[in-house]
């Protein structure tokens, strides 16, 4: 039996064998964190320098790239490495460090989505509350227990993953350290057992928020249609269609892939959903956001005029 403490690395899956798509996938990966790198900048920029989106939404806005950025950093780097360099291997303390750094993002993210569910439902039913319910402290309060719901999730489910004795090889069938495909190599049933135990209670946490959302915007959904003028119900709707499709894509990506049984699983299938909810929606969110959103698409416009236009004076007074 070979024990997790005496195995010195893992084996990732490379995207493909031959040397040429391995330099492709290396510039795509480059090319998609780079693009949510600018992108996901340029938001917490955006909130940090306009008054007009310190708003509770605004904030919450920035605690989600943040979240995105923490994502994308965490698994495509080492992905771009590998295919680099042609090789698949992940140190012991690396994957067991990806492991706690994307569970805890992608944690803090949900909670973080499912606070912004709230946001929009005292925004569109609540509106006279809003300034009690959603104040500056309050939002801290929320924010601060989204980022501890993922720390203490990734601590537990980390601890417990890399305690197990691995006995099953070393090869884990996924480009990145991913908590189903290290449960597969573990022969120790009692530790297996609880790591599903664990995974039960983030299945069922995860249902509660999933609850919560589908309550709220059938409450919104209401509210908007009792809204006389149409111009108005197309504002509310606009501020809710970003957050919504945004909640769509990663509910319908990371919920598959962490419910699904470990072994009925495909592959290929794995590696397209981890890409989409590891790499592709990390990259769309501030996408999504921007085009729906006037105020920050304002914003933007704004600090990139300020940026040139100051840009512009140094150069004229430097000649």
């Amino acid at each position: 039996m070979s024990n997790s403490s005496s195995m010195p690395q893992f084996l990732l899956l490379a995207f493909a064998d031959r040397r040429e798509l391995q330099l492709l996938h290396f510039w795509l990966f480059l090319a998609i964190s780079l693009a949510a790198l600018l992108a996901n900048g340029l938001i917490l920029s955006a909130v940090a320098w306009d008054h007009h989106l310190h708003t509770p939404m605004g904030f919450f806005l920035l605690n989600l790239s943040l979240t995105d950025l923490g994502c994308i950093c965490t698994t495509v780097p080492k992905a771009m490495h590998n295919s680099l360099w042609d090789t698949t291997t992940i140190s012991y303390t690396g994957c067991a460090a990806q492991v706690f750094f994307f569970v805890f993002f992608i944690t803090a993210e949900f909670s973080l989505l499912t606070i912004m569910c709230y946001d929009r439902y005292v925004a569109i039913c609540k509106p006279l509350h809003y300034g009690t319910l959603l104040g500056s402290r309050a939002c801290a309060h929320m924010a601060a227990a989204a980022w501890a719901t993922g720390f203490l999730n990734s601590l537990l489910h980390t601890a417990n993953t890399f305690s197990l004795p691995l006995c099953q090889g070393n090869a884990l069938g996924q480009f990145f350290c991913e908590l189903p495909h290290i449960l597969k190599l573990s022969c120790s049933h009692s530790g297996y057992l609880r790591e599903i135990g664990l995974l039960v209670v983030g299945a069922c946490f995860v249902f509660g928020c999933f609850v919560f959302i589908v309550f709220s915007y059938v409450q919104i959904f209401r509210a908007v249609l009792r809204i006389p003028s149409q111009q108005g119900r197309h504002k509310a709707f606009s501020t809710c269609l970003p957050h919504l499709v945004v909640v769509s894509l990663f509910l319908s990506t990371s919920t598959f892939t962490y419910l699904k049984a470990p072994s009925n699983s495909s592959p290929s299938l794995d590696l397209v959903l981890s890409v989409l909810y590891s790499v592709v929606s990390p990259a769309l969110n501030p996408l999504i956001y921007s085009l729906r959103n006037q105020e920050l698409k304002d914003a933007l416009r704004k600090m990139m005029a300020g940026c040139f236009s100051g840009a512009r004076k140094r150069l004229f007074s430097g000649v």
